[in-house]
C-alpha cells in the first residue's frame, strides 16, 4: 500500500548525525498523496554523466556493422548487451578540437568542450558540456558537479601548459576543475559533516563510523514511513555502509609512509575496486539527488598503467601504440572490452535503483566514450561514443545512429544538453542537434 498522509517528507531531507549528514533516497513519501509525480518537487530529474575513456577504440571492435534498430554489439560494447535497449550508439563523429601535435596533452581537456586550446603563458579552451549543466540544472543539488577519476599527475606540452592533460571538466575557458582520485576523500565529501576534510576526518576519528552517529536518527525516521520507504532506506543507507567498510579495509594498505610515487591514502591496490568505488560514488550521489552532473576519467592520457589480471603485462599507452600488430590489438582490445565490464557494472546498478516512476537508468544520460579514434595514429575521427539510459523519456534508445563524415562531436553534447532541459542553443562547433530514427 502508498505511504498517504496529509503531510509530507522535503526531497532534501538528510540524516545528521556528529560528523555525518547523510541525504536520503526519493521515497513515496516525498510525494503528496493523490498528486502526480510530474508535477511535484520531487519528480525525478535528468542525471548527466560523462564517462572518459583514453587512448580510444578499435573501431571494428567498438561499432556495429548495422545501423538502425537492428544490430549486433561488437567485443568491445558486448558486456552491455543487457542494456541495448537503453544504449544510443553514435558514430561518424569528429572533433577537430583535440587535433594537435600534441595529443595527450590535450585530448582529455577538450573532449566536452570541443574549443582547440590557444597557444601561449594564457591559454585558453571552452566551458565543458558538464559544467554547463551544472550551471543550467545542477543549481539545486548540494553539488551541481563531482568530478572523478582514478589517476593522479597530468600529461603536459610546452605550448599548451598543463591544464588540458588531466581533466575533462572546465568552469570556464581558462579555469579547470581538478577531478579526485582518493575515494576517501570523496566519502567524506559526499556524507560528511564539518567545515573541513580536517574537521571532518576528526569528527569520525571520535564517532568511529560516519552512519553509526545517524543509526537514531534514521530509526526514527522509519517509524513515519511505510514498508515499501522503510525498504529503501535500509537498502540505501547499507550502500552507503558496504562502501565505508571498503574504504576503511584500505587502511591495511596505507603505503604513505613509503616513498611510492602516485600511491596517496585512500588509494585502492586494486585498480578494479578503484574504478568499482568511485562509480559507487556516482550511483549513491544520484540516488540521493547531492548531483545530477558527473563526469569520470577511468585512466588519464598516456597511462602507463598495466593489466595483469588480463594477463596483459605492457603499460596501456605503448600498447595503444600497435601498429595493426594483430598480437597487439587482441591485448588492448581486451583491455578496452574490460573497462566496458567495469562500467556496465554501473549501469546495472543504477537500472536496479527505484527512481520515482522508473529507475535510475530511464532517467539518466549517461556518454561513455573517448575523444580520440585510432589510438596509434591519434586520430580525432570517428570517435567512440555511446549514450546510455532514455533521459527521463527523451532518449529513444535501442538504436545505432551515423552520421556524415566531418559531423561535429559537438552536436552530441548539445542534444544532451537539451534533451536535459539545459536550454542551450549552441555549443563551440556545433551545427545542430542530433536527430533520431
Amino acid at each position: 500500500m502508498a505511504y498517504l498522509s496529509k503531510k509530507h517528507l522535503s526531497r532534501r531531507l538528510v540524516l545528521r548525525g556528529a560528523g555525518a549528514a547523510v541525504a536520503l533516497p526519493l521515497l513515496d513519501a516525498m510525494v503528496p498523496a493523490a498528486t502526480a509525480m510530474a508535477q511535484t518537487a520531487a519528480a525525478p530529474k535528468t542525471r548527466l554523466g560523462f564517462i572518459y575513456f583514453p587512448h580510444g577504440a578499435i573501431y571494428d571492435r567498438w561499432t556495429p556493422a548495422a545501423t538502425g534498430k537492428t544490430f549486433e554489439l561488437p567485443q568491445i560494447l558486448a558486456p552491455l548487451k543487457a542494456h541495448q535497449a537503453s544504449m544510443t550508439i553514435v558514430s561518424g563523429l569528429r572533433n577537430k578540437a583535440g587535433e594537435s601535435p600534441a595529443p595527450h596533452a590535450i585530448t582529455a581537456g577538450t573532449w566536452l568542450g570541443c574549443v582547440a586550446p590557444s597557444l601561449g603563458a594564457d591559454s585558453h579552451a571552452g566551458i565543458s558540456a558538464d559544467q554547463i549543466a551544472a550551471m543550467k540544472i545542477g543549481q539545486e543539488t548540494t553539488f551541481p558537479s563531482i568530478e572523478l577519476s582514478t589517476e593522479g599527475g597530468v600529461v603536459c606540452d610546452p605550448n599548451f601548459g598543463c591544464s588540458y592533460g588531466h581533466t575533462t571538466a572546465f568552469r570556464t575557458p581558462n579555469q579547470p576543475l581538478p577531478m579526485e582520485y582518493n575515494p576517501r576523500k570523496v566519502f567524506y565529501k559526499l556524507f560528511g559533516q564539518g567545515d573541513t576534510a580536517q574537521d571532518r576526518q576528526l569528527i569520525v576519528a571520535e564517532t568511529a563510523s560516519l552512519l553509526d552517529s545517524i543509526t537514531g536518527r534514521a530509526k526514527q525516521l522509519k517509524l513515519d514511513l511505510g514498508a515499501g520507504d522503510r525498504v529503501k532506506v535500509d537498502d540505501y543507507l547499507e550502500s552507503v555502509r558496504e562502501i565505508e567498510r571498503r574504504i576503511e579495509k584500505m587502511k591495511a594498505n596505507d603505503l604513505s609512509a613509503l616513498d611510492v610515487p602516485d600511491a596517496p591514502v585512500g588509494v585502492p591496490a586494486s585498480f578494479e575496486e578503484h574504478l568499482k568505488l568511485m562509480f559507487d560514488f556516482m550511483a549513491l550521489a544520484y540516488q540521493a539527488n547531492l548531483t545530477r552532473v558527473a563526469s569520470f576519467m577511468m585512466a588519464r592520457e598516456a597511462s602507463m598503467r598495466s593489466y595483469p589480471n588480463l594477463q596483459v603485462s605492457e603499460a596501456f599507452h605503448p600498447l595503444s601504440h600497435h601498429q595493426n600488430d594483430p598480437a597487439k590489438l587482441d591485448k588492448l582490445a581486451k583491455v578496452q572490452t574490460y573497462h566496458t565490464q567495469i562500467f556496465a557494472k554501473f549501469v546495472d546498478r543504477l537500472a536496479k535503483t527505484p527512481d520515482g516512476d522508473g529507475s535510475l537508468l530511464d532517467h539518466s544520460m549517461i556518454l561513455y566514450g573517448s575523444n580520440m579514434s585510432n589510438s596509434d595514429k591519434h586520430d580525432h575521427d570517428l570517435l567512440p561514443s555511446v549514450v546510455i539510459g532514455r533521459g527521463y523519456g527523451k532518449l529513444k534508445g535501442g538504436q545505432h545512429l551515423h552520421f556524415p563524415k566531418d559531423t561535429p562531436h559537438a552536436n552530441l553534447l548539445l542534444t544532451m544538453l537539451d534533451r536535459a532541459g539545459a536550454g542551450v542553443e549552441k555549443h563551440a562547433d556545433s551545427t545542430g542537434a542530433l536527430s533520431e530514427a
